[in-house]
């Protein structure tokens, strides 16, 4: 490793499993202190004491991302165990299989379930945000990473609630990139397509997955950690002169139209009939 971000703190929030367990492990490999804050608490002490079995620097931080209290702890946290905070990255949401059930039907949908994805999803980000941007000024500046989704980019039969509120993750974004530019705060935000992980993996069927990847121009599943070195890009001084941008980690899948999948599958090289009699 490089230590692109050595002698940086970062709080990684969802970080006990998933993206942002890869994130957090690559981001100790490369230097970072790291606070692996998580609702699962047993799980993000168990990922803070593997990192520090190698060597790194890491502690863990249960964090209800949706209770302010919980996102001050953190940050107090924070500062009491490494003396700064110089990259926040907002990765926890609702994506366990259950919560997205609740999310199928905009017409059944009920509105403690909306107010719960907004809560969790987007208001999460605001307050980890709120909280960390007046400790990094202080500081000299720092970054914020956003975790949204293809999903906030383009429609889909379901998903109404998670969605939306990843289409104000990438509008927060932009706002605390202007509001706080200046002040030596940057934020992006990177829109993952279809990760594998053990989340994924419980919500999304083994044809469904099939179906999302035949639309990836690179031809397989994205990887956890393929977000992880998105986000530790943008948080590093690589990226010193990145900010209010969203990045898609989704393999292609968004840059083309709607029938490459079926042209890919079928050996077509063209939608144009008189080509294909040509040949």
């Amino acid at each position: 490793m490089s230590d692109r971000v050595a002698g940086k703190v970062a709080i990684i929030t969802g970080s006990a499993s998933g993206i942002g367990r890869a994130t957090a492990e690559l981001f100790a490999a490369e230097g970072a202190s790291v606070v692996i804050a998580d609702l699962d608490g047993e799980g993000a002490e168990r990922v803070a004491a593997e990192i520090r079995g190698v060597g790194g620097r890491a502690i863990a931080q249960p964090t209800d991302i949706a209770v302010e209290a919980e996102i001050e702890r953190m940050v107090a946290a924070t500062l009491s165990e490494f003396g700064g905070l110089h990259v926040l990255h907002n990765n926890a949401a609702m994506t366990a299989a259950h919560e997205h059930a609740h999310d199928a039907d905009l017409l059944t949908m009920s509105v403690e379930f909306w107010d719960r994805s907004f809560t969790v999803n987007l208001r999460g980000a605001m307050l980890a945000s709120k909280h960390a941007i007046p400790v990094m000024i202080s500081g000299g500046g720092g970054a914020i990473v956003n975790t949204s989704t293809n999903q906030s980019l383009a429609g889909d039969l379901s998903q109404f609630a998670y969605s939306a509120a990843k289409a104000g993750v990438n509008s927060l974004t932009r706002s605390i990139a202007t509001a706080y530019g200046r002040q030596g705060i940057r934020c992006n935000t990177v829109a993952p397509g279809f990760i594998a992980t053990a989340s994924t993996g419980k919500a999304v069927s083994d044809d469904m997955a099939e179906a999302i990847v035949s639309n990836n121009l690179i031809a397989r599943a994205g990887r956890a950690v393929d977000l992880a070195h998105a986000v530790l890009y943008l948080a590093s001084d690589e990226a010193s002169f990145v900010t209010g941008q969203l990045i898609s980690i989704d393999g292609g899948q968004l840059s083309h139209l709607p029938h490459y999948s079926y042209l890919n599958t079928s050996g077509m090289v063209t939608t144009n009939v008189a080509d294909r009699d040509a040949d």
